[in-house]
């Protein structure tokens, strides 16, 4: 009976962090469509502000600014670890959606600079967190699980692509909304879903000394040197990819703004299968094995896309959609 009793349980416990995975990922995604908000409506932007090539650029870089503000100062503070993570997530998720909502009312470059950076430091408080938050209820399939939150991150990045796309008319104002929406949503699933599991980690307390490790421990410098090169490539891909696919297409005659922004979204989203595939596989083959591969695929889409300016077509696609998959 006591068997019996243990393996409902067990199957009950099984069952919850799956579902609460399945809650956060929505609301990650829905987070997240704050990303890259201004990056899927850049060309419409550019025009209305009339913002130059540098003010062009810090609409996207703004967001990674604010992020790494906002991550540094959380890990100084040791934020995760002073506030409940569904609080903390709710309300990082509700500035990102209030600062991003804020472009719907600036008329200058700087004002709108300025609700990028706000928007990446609140960020900093959605997505770290939401990774800390699943891996309190899994030890197995741990890899798997934390993919399925950064492909959550990844789909939530190129929603706007979508919504660019399905926008019936030539304005950006509806995409801002629509991410601003989105966010504010997922705030809300944040507040009443994201409990923490029954495998929590111990208080962390920042301890400047150690940074040094970062440069003695040989494994620690090359993960790191080696996930720097990642991300360079990872947010320059995204950001360049709907610019580069309008030029393209524009060059061969194909399609409108709208189909370069649904390829684009077809693009980013495809990486919620690498993150997935990549989850699966390090719990197998190992990380180190499975992110070198990765890492090899995508630099070698990397090399061959500026090559496929001008097609054919299918080639241009098959490339950047296995590039969106690996990276």
């Amino acid at each position: 009976m006591s068997t019996v009793g243990d393996g409902r349980l067990g199957m009950a416990a099984d069952s919850e962090r799956w579902r609460v995975l399945s809650l956060l990922c929505l609301a990650v995604v829905l987070s997240l469509t704050t990303w890259f908000s201004a990056t899927a409506i850049l060309p419409e932007l550019k025009e209305e502000l009339a913002l130059g090539a540098s003010a062009e650029a810090w609409l996207t870089n703004g967001v990674q600014v604010g992020f790494v503000i906002g991550a540094l100062t959380a890990s100084l503070v040791n934020l995760p670890d002073l506030v409940r993570l569904s609080r903390l997530m709710a309300a990082a998720a509700l500035v990102a959606a209030l600062a991003n909502a804020t472009l719907l009312f600036h008329s200058g470059p700087g004002g709108v600079i300025a609700a990028r950076i706000v928007t990446g430091a609140a960020l900093a408080g959605v997505y770290p967190p939401a990774l800390k938050l699943v891996a309190t209820w899994f030890t197995r399939d741990r890899g798997l699980a934390l993919g399925a939150v950064i492909g959550a991150l990844t789909v939530g990045s190129a929603l706007p692509h979508l919504f660019r796309a399905v926008s019936t008319v030539l304005d950006w104002r509806p995409v801002v909304a629509a991410a601003s929406v989105a966010t504010a949503a997922g705030a809300l699933l944040f507040l009443m879903f994201a409990k923490e599991g029954p495998y929590p980690f111990g208080k962390a307390v920042f301890e400047p000394s150690r940074i040094g490790q970062v440069f003695r421990e040989k494994p620690l410098l090359l993960a790191n040197l080696g996930y720097l090169g990642h991300m360079w490539e990872l947010y320059a891909m995204w950001a360049w990819m709907l610019a580069y696919t309008r030029a393209s297409f524009e060059a061969q005659a194909i399609g409108t703004a709208a189909v370069a922004s649904l390829s684009t979204f077809l693009v980013v989203a495809s990486g919620i299968l690498g993150c997935l595939l990549g989850g699966y596989l390090s719990d197998r083959i190992g990380r180190t094995a499975t992110t070198a591969g990765m890492m090899i695929v995508s630099g070698s889409c990397a090399l061959l896309m500026g090559f496929l300016f001008t097609g054919p077509l299918w080639l241009f696609m098959l490339v950047a959609i296995v590039w969106g998959v690996s990276v």
